[in-house]
């Protein structure tokens, strides 16, 4: 009788982790200062367990670098255009640089198996270059894997593609598994807001209620990322999305990275942040595997 094959053991290897800083702002481009995102980025990596392999990357305006381009909504014609990885952009392309290619973060994600993202909130959100970031991962959440079937881009083949029998066996979660924490810190309006909520320089204060605000938390701006990474199985617990408050009440010119160094409070708070990740991502151990970074690889030149 014939032996059923044993599944292959996952391959002895360490945890790897990939850290995301996603502000703005960077030294070498305006405003000619680092973020705060990038100063915790690294810190974090400084305090990874030994033999961890940390992965870091800043995201922010580096002059003269590439951005990330925009999301062309292909799920919105049909869910078998949107490719996996994203055959929008190319790597290395002279006619749409695209920074999410460039620095092959499709495949740095898929070999981590967990990511930190760390960043400030922009009005009441994430920043611009996290959202473009997370607009164009839309695609690992069910994505085409094989854009051979419908001619790279063809909407009508992708349509009919997405309503046969054979789409059922082809779509996925693509980074199912994996586990994201989420940073994100805050000035509550730095000097410029007033004992009543309001903006001190407004001149019509009676025309909104600050109680009727958007977040009561301030970790809700970026419910948007952390809701889409739970969509697309990335586990994202409570306690690893946190918010702290650094330079509430300061000149924005007092709140820099020298400044949240001396910051007690804002830097225990993101230890403690860092501490629950660790404990996390050991306990729940190896989760990507070489097919996975295999299938990220890029299917277009442009």
């Amino acid at each position: 009788m014939d032996t059923p094959e044993l599944a292959a053991a996952p391959e002895p290897r360490p945890l790897r982790v990939l850290i995301v800083a996603g502000s703005a702002r960077r030294q070498h481009g305006c405003p000619g200062l680092d973020s705060k995102a990038r100063f915790l980025m690294q810190r974090m990596a400084a305090d990874m367990p030994a033999g961890w392999q940390v992965d870091t990357q800043d995201i922010g305006n580096e002059h003269g670098q590439p951005k990330i381009q925009g999301c062309n909504g292909c799920v919105s014609s049909s869910m078998a255009l949107c490719v996996w990885p994203c055959n929008c952009y190319g790597p290395n392309s002279t006619t749409q640089p695209d920074l999410m290619w460039n620095l092959d973060l499709y495949g740095r994600l898929a070999r981590a198996d967990a990511w930190a993202f760390i960043g400030p909130t922009y009005w009441y959100s994430p920043t611009t270059n996290f959202k473009s970031m997370f607009d164009r991962l839309v695609c690992m959440a069910g994505g085409n894997p094989r854009p051979d079937l419908i001619d790279k881009k063809n909407t009508q083949k992708a349509q009919a593609l997405e309503k046969s029998p054979q789409w059922r066996e082809l779509t996925k979660n693509h980074l199912e598994g994996r586990t994201a924490g989420f940073f994100c810190y805050c000035d509550g309006g730095a000097q410029d807001l007033g004992e009543d909520g309001r903006p001190k320089i407004l001149k019509h204060k009676e025309w909104f209620d600050p109680s009727q605000e958007p977040h009561r938390d301030e970790r809700d701006a970026y419910e948007g990322l952390v809701w889409q990474c739970r969509y697309s199985g990335i586990e994202v617990p409570d306690d690893l999305w946190r918010v702290t408050d650094s330079g509430e009440g300061k000149p924005y010119a007092d709140d820099q990275i020298d400044d949240m160094a001396r910051d007690e409070k804002a830097l225990a708070a993101f230890d403690s942040w860092r501490e629950a990740f660790v404990a996390h991502v050991s306990a729940k151990g190896l989760i990507a595997t070489r097919d996975d970074e295999a299938a990220a690889k890029s299917t277009t030149n442009l």
